[in-house]
C-alpha cells in the first residue's frame, strides 16, 4: 500500500474514533436525546456535584445539570436535572427527589421514586418534592453516642457485679445478719420451730372459727333463742346485701306503691313483718305487668343509732323482697333492695321512716352495686357495719 493510502486510512480511522467519542459523551450528557427539565430543592446536597447521575427506580435515566445556591439565608439548594423524555410517564406530582450514595463512601446521586397512577404528570421545569439527604458525618456522630453510652453501661455493669462479689464473700464468710443466717444452723432450726408454731395457732384460730360458726347455727334452732332471730326478722347478716343496687337509676318509675312503716313491722327496731296483706298490691302488680325493674326502698327517721339504722333498713328492704318472691309468681332478678339508713322528707313517718316499692318500665338499666357493705354480728346479737357504701354515706 502506498504510503498516501496509508495516510488516508489513519486519518479515516482518528475521525472515525473522534466521532464515536463525540457521540458517546453526547449521549451520557444528553446531547442527542430529547430530554426535560425538573428541580428539587435541598437543605444540604450532602456532596452531589453536578453531572451527577439520576435515576428512576434504580436506572441511570438523567443528570444533574446545575446546582444552585439560595439568594439568601433560609432558603434551599435547587438541584436542576435533565431527565430522559421516556421517564414522564413513570414521574408524577406525588414523585419524590432524594439524594442517595453508592455504597457507604460512593459518589452521590439522585433518586427519583414512582409516581402513583393517576396522579398527573410533571411538566417540563417544575419542582419536585424533596427527602432529606443522609449525612455521613451526623450518622457517625450519633454512633460515636451510642458507643459512649454503651461502654457507660458496661462500666456500671462492672462494678455493680464488683459490689455483688463483694457481698456475696461477706455473706460466705458469715459477716452481717444475712451471714449469720444463712452460716448459722442453729438460729435456722429456731427459725424453722418457730414457723411450725405459728401454723399450728394459726390451725387452732380457724377450728375455733368452725366451732363458733357451727355454735353460732346451733343457737338459731334453740328453743329458748330462737325468738331473738325471730324478732330481728333474719338470720343471716349476709342476705342483707345479696339483692342490693347502689343507688336509684335516672328517670321516672312506672308505678309507685308507698306503705306506712309501723303498720308493716311490729316495732320500731324490728325487721318482722307483721301484716304481710298490705303488700298484696304490690305484689299483684308485678306478678300481672310486664316491667324491667322493681326497688325496695326502705329509709328511718332521724332518731337513733345510723350505723344500726342503716344495717335496719337493708334488713327489712330483704324481708319484703323475700316475701313477695315467695308468695307471687315473677322473675326474682328483676326485684332489687336499697336500705337507705336515716333520711328526710314528705313521706317520711316520724322516726319510722317510709318504705316504697318503685316499678320501672321495660328497658331500664338496673344500677350495679358498689362494694357490699360487711356486716358482722358479734356475740351479743349487736350488728355494726364496717364498710358502708358512698351512696348510703350521701344519704347520711
Amino acid at each position: 500500500m502506498s504510503r498516501i493510502a496509508r495516510l488516508g486510512a489513519f486519518i479515516f480511522v482518528t475521525l472515525a474514533l473522534l466521532a464515536a467519542g463525540v457521540f458517546e459523551i453526547g449521549s451520557k450528557e444528553y446531547l442527542f436525546r430529547s430530554t426535560y427539565q425538573l428541580k428539587a430543592q435541598f437543605d444540604n446536597v450532602a456532596g452531589l456535584a453536578e453531572g451527577a447521575d439520576v435515576q428512576v427506580g434504580g436506572v441511570h435515566s438523567g443528570m444533574v445539570r446545575s446546582i444552585e445556591l439560595p439568594h439568601k439565608p433560609g432558603d434551599k439548594v435547587t438541584v436542576v436535572m435533565d431527565l430522559n423524555h421516556s421517564t414522564h410517564e413513570i414521574i408524577k406530582q406525588d414523585s419524590v427527589a432524594s439524594i442517595e450514595t453508592e455504597g457507604v463512601l460512593g459518589n452521590q446521586f439522585v433518586a427519583i421514586s414512582f409516581g402513583s397512577a393517576g396522579q398527573a404528570e410533571v411538566k417540563d421545569g417544575e419542582t419536585l418534592e424533596s427527602a432529606p439527604p443522609l449525612v455521613l458525618s451526623d450518622l457517625f456522630k450519633k454512633t460515636s453516642g451510642i458507643l459512649d453510652s454503651s461502654q457507660k453501661a458496661i462500666d456500671n455493669a462492672t462494678l455493680a457485679t464488683a459490689h455483688l462479689n463483694s457481698v456475696s464473700a461477706k455473706i460466705d464468710s458469715g459477716q452481717g445478719t444475712v451471714g449469720e443466717l444463712v452460716n448459722d444452723k442453729q438460729l435456722y432450726t429456731n427459725l424453722e420451730q418457730t414457723t411450725a408454731t405459728m401454723h399450728d395457732t394459726m390451725l387452732q384460730a380457724q377450728t375455733g372459727v368452725t366451732d363458733f360458726q357451727e355454735n353460732m347455727e346451733a343457737l338459731k334452732h334453740n328453743f329458748f333463742l330462737s325468738g331473738y332471730f325471730k324478732k330481728r326478722g333474719y338470720e343471716d347478716s349476709s342476705d342483707l346485701v345479696a339483692d342490693r343496687i347502689a343507688a336509684l337509676p335516672p328517670g321516672t318509675p312506672l308505678k309507685v306503691f308507698t306503705y306506712r312503716t309501723r303498720e308493716l313491722f311490729e316495732a320500731r327496731d324490728s325487721a318482722k313483718i307483721k301484716n304481710q296483706k298490705s303488700l298484696k298490691a304490690g305484689g299483684d302488680f308485678l306478678a300481672q305487668n310486664q316491667f324491667g325493674f322493681a326497688v325496695v326502698v326502705v329509709s328511718t327517721g332521724m332518731d337513733g343509732d345510723t350505723q344500726k339504722d342503716l344495717v335496719l333498713t337493708e334488713a327489712r328492704a330483704m324481708v319484703i323482697r323475700e316475701y313477695l318472691v315467695e308468695n307471687f309468681g315473677f322473675d326474682d332478678s328483676q326485684l332489687k333492695t336499697l336500705g337507705m339508713g336515716k333520711q328526710t322528707g314528705a313521706n317520711q313517718d316520724a322516726d319510722w321512716g317510709s318504705i316504697q316499692i318503685l316499678i320501672y318500665p321495660t328497658g331500664s338499666v338496673i344500677p350495679a352495686d358498689k362494694p357490699a357493705s360487711v356486716v358482722t354480728s358479734s356475740a351479743a346479737g349487736v350488728e355494726t357495719p364496717v364498710q358502708v357504701t358512698a351512696a348510703a354515706h350521701q344519704k347520711q
